[in-house]
């Protein structure tokens, strides 16, 4: 039978059952469990390969200690997000920017900037910012596709804004591959792929995304200017409205200094400064007096569930790629990228095409468990850095859940926003964010500095 049957036969069938609903993380595992059964009984698997998955799973999920970092960070960004931070700093933010044509905008890119680096998940954020601030933007005659676009592009940036979930996980994932791409070609290199690198060489492209939004938002108020109408003058003293917003913007931001400033003074590692982040999260909803019993309950649930379905999915994503490899898989992707016209470029062009589709179905906890463990070590042996593949990975998948007619993002508002919001003023929205994003993408493929740049200064 060909080598490459098996590997296509598990991919095609993994992808079939999770369009059709089913969980992502038991899809995995059982698909996996019932197409190897089958590679059992036509000799194609080995079935001691098998026996190695208790091993695998305890070495790779439960002694992994960049994954302890998931449960706080959620935890930290449930926290903030039931504590009426957002809220607040959307008040506050609004009236220092609301007298500007597009202040309203504005603020809420720079509060979806805040958000992405307190919570880092994205559907929390951009339902949390089409509640608050949707209806408030119509209310004060923002065009709907407007402000439903600066709604979504600022809620995914928690993808790239550290400290994100999103480089957390990649950040484990590529070290594993980067560390298998060295001993594939003979190497063992002491500079591991740390989850540090990635939070530094994805802050320049974060902050620049910010920036080129907040032009894009500048320059349609002045060619449109009746489509982003500026409000009234808050009542309340220009004194009066700085002293709001330092109490309101300087706890956040002093959470956020503390956790990247900790792991890039070196003082701590990501799993201990994401406990600061937990600790700090607590702190600042104390004054607000934010922590009833029955809240804090449900923020402990709610992070339980959020971090249940990451660690079932990697023990899912753990399981199909044992058996995936245990076809030949590996060697059959390895073969097939190799093979590209363009070499290391085609390579790359092909895997991010790929990846930017299956952000139509997949989120990007799948994608960065199944399909990064499976290109990442062919793309890194071809002299690829893996600081600078993350974070054009999660630039892509950024891009991918803006994209209509599937992205998350576009699903996530729609569900919260008012009936009055057509979807089709949603996807008009978000089109030129889409285009922004593309154009991050060119200059960060054009110049790898912008992602290598600040972990080589900072760590060299």
């Amino acid at each position: 039978m060909d080598a490459a049957f098996f590997p296509m036969l598990l991919f095609v069938a993994v992808i079939i059952v999770l369009m059709a609903g089913f969980p992502v993380a038991f899809t995995l595992a059982g698909m996996s469990l019932l197409v190897g059964g089958v590679g059992l009984l036509t000799g194609d698997l080995d079935p001691t390969l098998l026996g190695t998955m208790p091993n695998r799973l305890y070495g790779g999920v439960m002694k992994n200690e960049i994954l302890v970092a998931v449960p706080m960070f959620v935890f930290m960004g449930v926290v903030l997000e039931r504590a009426r931070i957002a809220e607040h700093l959307l008040d506050t933010l609004g009236m220092m920017f609301g007298q500007l044509r597009g202040g309203m905008g504005i603020a809420v890119t720079l509060v979806g900037m805040l958000l992405a680096a307190s919570t880092g998940i994205v559907g929390a954020t951009v339902v949390t910012m089409g509640l608050l601030s949707l209806p408030a933007m119509l209310k004060r005659g923002y065009d709907p596709a407007i402000a439903s676009g600066a709604i979504c592009a600022s809620g995914t940036l928690g993808q790239i804004i550290p400290p994100s979930i999103v480089l957390v996980l990649l950040g484990s994932v590529l070290s594993s591959a980067y560390q298998e791409a060295q001993r594939s070609q003979g190497l063992f290199s002491q500079d591991a792929v740390s989850v540090g690198d990635l939070f530094m060489g994805a802050l320049l492209p974060g902050l620049i995304l910010v920036v080129l939004y907040i032009l894009y938002l500048l320059i349609v108020a002045m060619v449109r200017p009746e489509s982003m109408p500026p409000i009234d003058k808050p009542d309340i003293s220009n004194r009066a409205l700085m002293l709001r917003v330092l109490k309101v913007l300087v706890p956040p931001l002093v959470l956020i200094l503390a956790v990247l400033g900790s792991i890039i003074a070196g003082i701590a590692s990501p799993t201990e400064a994401a406990g600061v982040g937990a600790m700090g999260a607590l702190l600042l909803a104390i004054p607000g007096r934010q922590l009833s019993w029955s809240r804090l309950t449900d923020i402990v649930r709610s992070t339980t569930k959020v971090s249940s379905m990451v660690f079932m999915i990697l023990v899912g994503a753990s399981v199909f790629s044992l058996v995936f490899r245990g076809f030949g898989g590996d060697d059959v992707v390895h073969h097939w990228l190799g093979s590209l016209p363009g070499g290391k470029v085609g390579a790359l062009l092909v895997v991010m095409l790929l990846m930017f589709l299956l952000g139509f179905v997949l989120d990007f906890i799948e994608i960065v468990f199944v399909v990064v463990p499976i290109v990442g070590p062919v793309l890194l042996a071809m002299g690829v850095d893996p600081v600078w593949l993350g974070v054009m990975i999660a630039v892509n998948l950024q891009t991918s859940f803006l994209t209509p007619p599937f992205g998350f993002a576009l699903f996530y508002l729609r569900g919260v926003a008012p009936p009055e919001v057509p979807t089709s003023a949603i996807y008009r929205g978000v089109m030129p964010f889409i285009a922004i994003q593309v154009v991050m993408l060119m200059l960060l493929a054009l110049w790898p500095e912008l992602a290598t740049w600040l972990p080589r200064k900072i760590y060299s």
